[in-house]
C-alpha cells in the first residue's frame, strides 16, 4: 500500500489546478486543447475510482448468467457468442438486467453527464 495521496487524488488535483488556475488565463485553440486534457484527466479519475467495483459487479453478473467462472473478458466473449448463436437473448432471465446495469456502470465512468444517464440515476434515487 502506498502512502497518501492516492493516484486518483493526484490526477484530480492536477485537473482542478488546470481548470481553476490555468483555464481562466488562456483562450482560443489553446483553451480548447486544455479542456480536452482536463476531460481526459477527469475520465482517468473516474476510471481509478469506479472501475474496480463495476468490473467486480459485471464479473459476478456474468458468472451468475453463464454458470461458469472465468475472466471478465472471457465471460463477456462467452456471452456475446451465446447471443450470436441465438442461445441467449433479452428474454433469457437476468440478461436484460445484467446488460442494463453494466451499461449504467460504464456510463458512470465514460459519460456521467449524459442526459439519459442522469435521468435514469434521478429516477432510481
Amino acid at each position: 500500500m502506498q502512502d497518501e495521496p492516492r493516484p486518483d487524488e493526484l490526477v484530480k488535483a492536477v485537473a482542478d489546478f488546470l481548470r481553476n488556475d490555468i483555464m481562466p488565463q488562456i483562450s482560443g485553440h489553446a483553451a480548447f486543447k486544455l479542456r480536452v486534457a482536463i476531460n481526459a484527466l477527469d475520465l482517468v479519475t473516474r476510471q481509478l475510482t469506479l472501475t474496480g467495483d463495476s468490473d467486480d459487479a459485471e464479473l459476478h453478473g456474468l458468472t451468475m448468467l453463464l454458470g461458469v467462472h472465468g475472466s471478465l473478458e472471457g465471460l463477456n466473449q462467452d456471452l456475446a457468442d451465446c447471443i450470436a448463436q441465438g442461445d441467449v437473448d433479452l428474454t433469457t432471465p437476468g440478461v436484460k438486467e445484467h446488460l442494463w446495469q453494466t451499461t449504467l456502470a460504464k456510463l458512470a465512468v465514460d459519460q456521467p453527464n449524459y442526459a439519459a444517464y442522469k435521468r435514469e440515476m434521478e429516477r432510481k434515487s
